[in-house]
């Protein structure tokens, strides 16, 4: 497993995460056993992944917290997160922060997360939860504190857009795709001159994964006049990707164009199979795509914003953010 370092938290980590939430909540979505999901995760290690992240909302803290009892703790980077909306008080923050660290059977996680944080709630945020973030950050509970960005609610990362501004934030979580490079704008060109920590979502989900969603989105955006008509028109419209010196799939192609995009650290996927796990790590561990077509697909799509932010395979975006 290829490794990278975490930004300024200077901790060593697999440029592949786990993500324990999305559709498949590790199999805990797709009516798999807890004992499934445990195995899962444990396998993940085992293949060198040792970056985790999960989130009160996901419903897989206990699920993770038993898995890593049998890993060795120093080993791992445990990520999980709050929501912190308007109505949100530090109390209940830190309070989410104590249970998390219950379910999860550890004294601290590596990084604490606000999230899903909308722009809206920025000022409420840094000004009333921060303090008591890093007052909890300062008795151990957490070693570092980030933010994630609510992507189809926020398609132009106007909240990241200001966090990147703060030096409050270690990490930061950012919706980034090969449809969506935002982030490249926005983001990136900021973390790596403070050496902020990036973990990468979204890379791909639905719309590289599910058949036809791809042509779809293209006919779509094509009739609101934010893509050519030609592309609408091909039956693969990324098709150029796949060659004997590119990639082998196009779900090859998103992790790899993730994973080698400068400011990218760690790029999570979620999965609930062994096959499914063992093949993103594979392509994660793979080389850059090439130049040239790095460089098509931002002449092509470098232009779009919120395209492919689905958190369902129907389109409709969830509650919590992610």
């Amino acid at each position: 497993m290829d490794t990278t370092t975490l930004g300024k938290t200077g901790l060593t980590v697999s440029v592949a995460g786990l993500g324990c939430g999305g559709d498949s909540r590790v199999g805990l979505a797709k009516g798999h056993e807890k004992a499934e999901s445990v195995r899962l995760i444990r396998e993940a290690f085992d293949l060198g992944v040792t970056l985790f992240d999960t989130a009160r909302a996901y419903g897989t803290e206990e699920i993770l917290g038993e898995a890593i009892a049998a890993m060795p703790r120093d080993r791992i980077v445990v990520a999980t997160k709050h929501h912190a909306r308007a109505a949100t008080t530090a109390e209940a923050l830190i309070a989410g922060l104590d249970e998390s660290l219950r379910a999860l059977g550890t004294d601290y996680v590596d990084v604490f997360q606000l999230h899903a944080l909308h722009p809206d709630d920025y000022d409420y945020a840094t000004a009333e939860l921060v303090p008591a973030l890093l007052r909890a950050r300062d008795a151990g509970k957490c070693r570092f504190v980030g933010v994630t960005e609510t992507g189809p609610k926020d398609p132009g990362q106007a909240m990241l857009r200001r966090a990147v501004r703060d030096d409050v934030w270690q990490v930061m979580m950012v919706a980034f795709h090969m449809m969506h490079q935002g982030a490249i704008r926005n983001v990136f060109a900021h973390t790596q001159e403070s050496g902020v920590g990036t973990m990468i979502m979204f890379a791909v989900r639905f719309l590289f994964s599910v058949p036809g969603k791809l042509q779809e989105t293209c006919r779509a955006l094509a009739a609101e006049g934010r893509l050519p008509q030609a592309i609408a028109d091909d039956p693969e419209p990324l098709g150029f990707l796949i060659h004997e010196a590119g990639a082998r799939s196009l779900i090859d192609a998103a992790y790899r164009y993730a994973r080698h995009t400068p400011g990218a650290d760690v790029v999570l996927f979620g999965t609930a199979s062994r096959e499914h796990l063992r093949s993103n790590i594979d392509s994660l561990n793979r080389p850059p795509l090439p130049e040239g077509d790095v460089q098509r697909l931002a002449d092509l799509f470098g232009h779009l914003e919120g395209v492919g932010l689905d958190f369902s395979s129907r389109g409709l975006a969830s509650a919590d953010g992610r």
